[in-house]
C-alpha cells in the first residue's frame, strides 16, 4: 500500500494534497511523473477514450512478471477504453503515472456487461497447490469462455494505485475490480465513477485505501476473502449508491475513517450470514434506512462493532433484519461512542450471551473530519533515486556504507527494484523516509552467516530508527537471512506520527531471493520452505521499543527464523496497527511487554503444522489500555498438535477485545477424476481457548465473541468460578488427542489416540486398555451388530475402512472395499456428528436474483447430496457412505486427506427415517435432521444456536452440545443447564452399563459424568 504522495509543486500548480477527511472530489495524481524504475513495463496505448485499448494494456500486464513472478506496470495519463476484462497476473502492481490520473473506461453498453456480474479488471492467481486444472474458474470474466484462475490465499503483492475507473451507461452488470487476494495486496488512490454499474469492487481482499466510490448500485459487494481473513478499508468514501454503500458477509470488514453519504443503507450484511465487522471513525450522512443492517442474530459469527461513529440525517443506526428491531439515533446529528452486537463475554472465565451495547449522544452538528489514518508520502520532487548515489542493489555488492551515506545526506530515498545487500545496521535520521514500490523485489537483505550478526550479542537490526523520529518506511522487503542469531529486520523507536506500511519481512511464503535459489529444502511439514535454517534463533523481526509507536499498516511478518514476528516493549507512545499478518513462528507471533495506548485493528496470526505447533498467537505482559478488534487467530487445517490458547495475559489489564475469531479452517484447491473444487475445511486442532489469563488463572473458552473487557491488572490470582453441573470424574489421561469414539452393546467405550494410532477401550470392569496400535492411521470408529469395530482410516490415496474383532487375534483384520449403495438396505447409516459446510470458494451470488446462497441452504444442500458408494460392515449391519475424499499437497503418503467423515470428531448412526442431531461448526448451529437414503440427511431443522464439536442425546431426549463446555437443552430447545469440564470437550456420547454415563473426550483426558 503506497501512502498518499504529494506531487511536485510546479506540476500541481499550487494544489495541495489536503486530507482533512475522505474527499468526494476527483483525486489528484499521486505520481505526477513516473518513478525511475528500469524494470517496469509501460503501457503503450492511445488513451483517447475512443479506441479500444484492451489488447495494449493486457500485453503490458502479461509482460510484466520477472524471473521471481513479480512485476510493475506503469499506466500513463489518459482515458483507456476497454471492451473485455483485463487480467492482472499474480504479483503484478499497476501504477498510474502522469500529471492526471489515468482512467480505465468501460464504454456505454459494452457487450458482455449487461447480465449477472462482469468485472472490468480481474486480479488472478497462480496454481497454489499444483493441481493443474483450474478448480473454479472466475465466473465474472468477459468473455465468459475465458478460463482464469481466481486469486487465492497465496496471491501476494498484487496492487493497483492512482488509477480511476469509470463505467458508462447501459452496463448494469459491470463491476470495476475483482480483488479477492491475500497479503500485501491493495487498491489505493482511486476514484470509481460507477454510474449504471453493479459495484466498484466485487470480491475484496486485504486493503483498500483512499478509494472513493461514486454512484452504482453498490460501492463494494463481497464475500469472504481468499484466505478467509480480514478486509480493511481505510480513508475512503461512498456517495450516491442506489441500494447500499457496502454489501457483504464473512469478509471481516474493518473500517477506519470511512464516509458514507446519500444512500439508503451504509453497510448491509447479507441475509443468513454474519460478519466480524468493526468500524472506527465512520461517518454516515443522509443514510435513509439504516447505517448498518445486521443479519443472522444470536449467532456467534455475527460480531458488529463501532467506535466513535458519527451520523447526520440517519434516523436508524442499526436495523436487525430478522427480528425487525432497530437502534435509533438521537436527533439529526449524533455520535455513537460505542456499539456492539453479538456474543458478549461478561468476564474472564465466563461463557457469553448475546447483547447489544449502544452508547449514543446527540450533537448540535458533526465535528470536522479526522486526519487520515495513513499519512501522505513526501512530494515526488523530494524523492532521491538511491541508485544514483553509488548503491548497487544487485544482491552481491555490500551496499551498507553507500546506503548509510545516502541516508545521512538525504531525507527521502527512493529505492528502485533490486536486492540491497547489507552487513550492518542502517541508522535513520529523525526525518528519514525510505520508499519502494514492490516489497517482494525491493529488498534489504543479510547473507547467511554474516560476521556482524554471528555469535552471542545484542540485536543488530537491518534498519534502526531514532527515538521520537518522524520516519516512514513504505513498499520495502527486509530479509535477515537464515542463520544470523543477532539479526532483526526493524528496530523502531520512532514517534506516534511515524509510519510503516506495505513492508514485508521476508522468510516465509512469497519470498524471492537475491540468488534465485529457494529458501531451503522442505524437510518438515511446514507451509514455508525454511527447515534448512534455524527456527526461532533470531531477535524479533519487528521490535518496537524505547518509547516507539506510530502506524503499522499492511505489514506481513512470517519469518520462522525469528523468535517472534512483532514485538512491542517499554512504550506508552500510541500505536495503531491496521491489517497486520504475523505468522509461522515457533514460539510467539505478537508480543507486548510493558506497553500502553496501542490498538490492533484486523491483526491476523497463523501457525503452520511444522513450525507452529507450540506457538502462541498473542502474548501480553505487564501492559494496559489496549484494544484488539477483528482479531483472527488461525491454525492451519493440517495441524495435528493440540494447543491450549490463542492469547496469553500476564499481569495485564484494561484490555478491550472486540470481534474475536479463533479458528482452524482454511481453503484449499484440489482436483481428481470426479472434478475440481476449492474448499473451506475445518481442523480438529484450533486453539482450545481464546484467552488464558495466567496471572488470574482464568480461561475464555468461547472462540467467537463480540465483546470482552478485561479489568485492571490486580495482585494475585483470582479463583475461577465454581463449576456448573454434575460432578466430573477423570477416567484416564496422558493422551495426545483423543476422538473418534463409539460405544458397544455392553456400554464399553472405544476411542482413538490419533497421533499414536492407538485404539483404546475403557470399561468400568477393566479400566483403560489398548486394543490395537498398528500403524493404520485410524480416524473414526463404529460398532457393528456382531460387536466388531468398523474403523475408518486416512491411510491410502482416498483413505479406507477395515473391520476388526477387538477381542480377536491382533494380526487379523478385514479390509472393506466400497460398493454401490444397496437400495432398501436394513443397515444403520453412519454419518459425521459434526460438519463444516461453508461453501466452496465459488461466487455464491445468484446472477439472476443477486441473492446469496445462505449457510443454512449450503448445509442442507451438502448433507443432502447422495453418495453412490458405501462401506458395509462384514455382518451387514452398518453402512458408512463413501464421502468424497480430497487431497491437498503431494499425491504420495505426505499429502493431507479431507472428507466430511475423516474430519469429524465422531460418527452417529441410524436407519432411514430416524431423526438425529448433528452440528455445523461453520454456523455454530446444532441441527436435527432425518437420515435419508444414500447417506443423506434430509429435513434439517435448526435446533439451537450453539454447536461446534459434538452432540449427544440422553434417554430423556435431552440434547447435549459440546462447545467450550457441555450445554444441555430440553427436547424443545430450552436451556436446561451446563456441565463444566476441566478441559475443552471434543466428543461426547452416552454409554456405560445402563447407557446413562456421559463420556467426555478432551484432547488429553477422558472424563465421565452422570447427568
Amino acid at each position: 500500500m503506497i501512502g498518499r504522495s504529494g506531487a511536485m509543486a510546479i506540476m500541481l500548480a499550487g494544489t495541495a494534497l489536503a486530507h482533512a477527511g475522505p474527499a468526494l472530489a476527483a483525486g489528484v495524481s499521486v505520481f505526477p511523473v513516473a518513478p525511475e524504475e528500469p524494470t517496469a513495463v509501460t503501457v503503450r496505448a492511445g488513451g483517447d477514450g475512443k479506441a479500444d485499448d484492451t489488447d495494449a494494456i493486457q500485453q503490458a500486464l502479461d509482460k510484466a512478471r520477472d524471473r521471481t513472478g513479480h512485476g510493475i506496470v506503469f499506466l500513463p495519463s489518459g482515458t483507456y477504453r476497454i471492451t473485455r476484462s483485463l487480467i492482472v497476473p499474480a504479483g503484478v502492481r499497476v501504477y498510474g503515472v502522469g500529471q492526471t490520473r489515468p482512467t480505465i473506461l468501460l464504454g456505454a453498453r459494452t457487450p458482455g456487461f449487461q447480465k449477472g456480474v462482469s468485472t472490468m479488471i480481474v486480479f488472478a492467481g497462480d496454481d497454489q497447490y499444483a493441481v493443474g486444472k483450474v478448480p473454479v474458474p472466475v465466473p465474472t470474466v468477459v468473455p465468459r469462455d475465458k478460463v482464469v484462475r481466481d486469486a487465492n490465499s497465496s496471491t501476494f503483492y498484487s496492487a493497483m494505485s492512482n488509477v480511476d475507473i469509470e463505467i458508462g451507461a447501459g452496463n448494469p452488470a459491470a463491476a470495476g475490480v475483482r480483488f479477492r487476494l491475500a497479503q500485501h495486496a491493495f487498491l489505493s488512490h482511486m476514484d470509481m465513477r460507477l454510474g449504471s454499474g453493479f459495484a466498484g469492487v466485487y470480491q475484496a481482499g486485504n486493503v483498500i485505501e483512499n478509494v472513493h466510490f461514486h454512484g452504482g448500485r453498490y460501492g463494494i459487494v463481497t464475500e469472504k476473502t481468499s484466505p478467509a481473513w480480514q478486509f480493511t478499508l481505510l480513508d475512503s468514501s461512498f456517495e450516491g449508491q442506489r441500494d447500499a454503500a457496502i454489501r457483504e458477509h464473512e469478509v471481516g470488514l474493518t473500517m477506519v475513517n470511512v464516509a458514507i453519504r446519500d444512500t439508503p443503507v451504509g453497510i448491509e450484511v447479507d441475509r443468513g450470514y454474519g460478519d466480524s465487522l468493526w468500524g472506527k471513525d465512520v461517518r454516515f450522512e443522509n443514510v435513509s434506512r439504516a447505517a448498518v443492517v445486521i443479519s443472522n442474530e444470536k449467532n456467534v459469527f455475527t460480531q458488529i462493532g463501532f467506535e466513535n461513529a458519527l451520523a447526520a440525517k440517519t434516523p436508524v443506526f442499526a436495523r436487525f433484519r430478522d427480528s425487525g428491531k432497530t437502534v435509533a439515533g438521537k436527533g439529526s446529528a449524533y455520535k455513537v461512542s460505542a456499539f456492539s452486537y453479538g456474543l458478549a463475554v461478561p468476564s474472564l472465565g465466563q461463557s457469553g450471551d448475546y447483547a447489544t451495547q449502544a452508547e449514543i449522544e446527540a450533537l448540535g452538528a458533526l465535528p470536522a473530519p479526522r486526519t487520515p489514518a495513513i499519512r501522505d508520502l513526501p512530494p515526488m520532487a523530494e524523492w532521491v533515486n538511491a541508485r544514483t548515489l553509488g548503491i548497487a542493489g544487485d544482491g552481491k555488492a555490500d551496499d551498507t556504507a553507500a546506503i548509510q551515506k545516502a541516508i545521512d545526506a538525504n531525507r527521502v530515498l527512493y529505492f528502485p527494484v533490486g536486492f540491497y545487500r547489507v552487513t550492518d545496521r542502517l541508522k535513520l535520521r529523525p526525518d528519514s523516509v525510505l520508499i519502494g514500490l514492490h516489497p517482494a523485489i525491493t529488498q534489504f537483505s543479510i547473507n547467511d552467516g554474516n560476521p556482524g550478526h554471528a555469535g552471542l550479542g545484542p540485536v543488530v537490526p537491518i534498519i534502526e530508527s531514532p527515538r521520537g523520529g518522524d520516519n516512514i518506511l513504505s513498499g520495502l522487503g527486509l530479509f535477515t537471512g537464515r542463520v544470523n542469531p543477532r539479526a532483526s529486520a526493524l528496530l523502531w523507536r520512532s514517534g506516534e506520527n511515524s509510519l510503516v506500511e506495505d513492508v514485508k519481512i521476508m522468510g516465509g511464503g512469497g519470498t524471492p531471493t537475491a540468488d534465485g535459489k529457494p529458501l531451503g529444502a522442505l524437510t518438515a511439514r511446514s507451509g514455508d520452505p525454511v527447515a534448512d535454517g534455524r527456527w526461532d534463533a533470531q531477535y524479533p523481526s519487528i521490535w518496537v521499543t524505547d518509547g516507539g509507536g506510530g502506524t503499522f499498516a499492511d505489514v506481513w511478518s512470517p519469518n520462522t527464523f525469528a523468535q517472534a514476528g512483532f514485538v512491542v516493549t517499554d512504550t506508552r507512545t500510541p500505536g495503531h496497527v491496521y491489517e497486520m499478518s504475523v505468522e509461522h513462528h515457533a514460539r510467539n507471533e505478537i508480543v507486548l511487554d510493558n506497553v500502553e495506548n496501542w490498538e490492533f485493528l484486523a491483526p491476523q496470526t497463523e501457525q503452520e503444522v511444522g513450525d507452529g505447533p507450540d506457538a502462541v498467537s498473542l502474548e501480553i505482559r505487564n501492559s494496559r489500555n489496549l484494544l484488539f478488534a477483528n482479531y483472527h487467530a488461525y491454525r492451519v487445517t493440517r495441524s495435528y498438535h493440540p494447543a491450549k490458547t490463542a492469547a496469553k495475559l500476564f499481569n495485564s489489564g484494561d484490555i478491550r477485545f472486540r470481534n474475536v475469531h479463533v479458528n482452524g479452517e482454511s481453503g484449499y484447491a484440489s482436483c481428481d477424476d470426479e472434478g475440481c473444487g476449492t474448499f473451506l475445511r475445518a481442523s480438529k486442532y484450533p486453539f482450545d481457548n481464546a484467552i488464558e489469563d495466567v496471572s488470574r488463572g482464568l480461561l475464555v473458552r468461547e472462540r467467537e465473541f463480540a465483546r470482552l473487557d478485561v479489568g485492571p491488572a490486580g495482585g494475585g490470582s483470582n479463583p475461577p468460578p465454581p463449576p456448573a453441573g454434575p460432578a466430573i470424574d477423570k477416567l484416564a489421561d496422558g493422551f495426545w488427542s483423543i476422538s473418534g469414539a463409539a460405544v458397544d452393546a455392553k456400554g464399553q467405550l472405544y476411542f482413538i489416540d490419533r497421533r499414536f494410532q492407538r485404539i483404546h477401550r475403557w470399561s468400568a470392569a477393566k479400566g483403560l486398555e489398548i486394543v490395537r496400535d498398528h500403524a493404520l492411521d485410524p480416524a473414526n470408529l463404529a460398532i457393528d451388530g456382531s460387536g466388531h469395530l468398523l474403523v475408518q482410516s486416512s491411510l491410502g490415496a482416498k483413505g479406507g475402512v477395515y473391520s476388526i474383532d477387538p477381542d480377536g487375534p491382533q494380526d487379523q483384520l478385514t479390509v472393506i472395499a466400497p460398493t454401490p449403495v444397496r437400495p432398501g438396505s436394513k443397515a444403520r447409516t453412519l454419518l459425521p456428528v459434526n460438519w463444516w459446510n461453508n461453501g466452496e470458494f465459488r461466487d455464491q451470488i445468484d446472477p439472476k436474483t443477486y441473492e446469496f446462497t445462505t449457510l443454512s441452504q449450503m448445509f442442507a444442500r451438502d448433507v443432502g447430496t447422495p453418495k453412490e458408494r458405501e462401506y458395509v460392515s462384514p455382518d451387514g449391519s452398518l453402512a458408512l457412505p463413501a464421502f468424497r475424499t480430497w487431497q491437498q499437497g503431494p499425491t504420495d503418503h505426505v499429502g493431507w486427506r479431507w472428507s466430511d467423515s475423516l474430519n469429524a470428531n465422531g460418527l452417529i448412526g441410524g436407519k432411514p427415517g430416524d431423526r438425529v442431531f448433528v452440528t455445523n461448526g461453520s454456523e455454530n448451529v446444532t441441527y436435527s435432521a432425518l437420515i435419508g437414503t444414500k447417506g443423506t440427511l434430509t429435513d434439517p431443522k435448526a435446533f439451537v444456536n450453539r454447536g461446534g464439536e459434538s452432540v449427544a442425546v440422553d434417554r430423556k431426549g435431552r440434547v447435549y452440545v459440546a462447545n467450550g463446555q457441555v450445554f444441555v437443552y430440553g427436547p424443545d430447545g430450552s436451556e436446561q443447564g451446563r456441565i463444566d469440564v476441566p478441559e475443552r470437550p471434543l466428543q461426547i456420547l452416552f454409554g456405560g452399563e445402563d447407557g446413562g454415563t456421559l463420556f467426555i473426550l478432551t484432547h488429553h483426558a477422558l472424563y465421565a459424568t452422570r447427568p
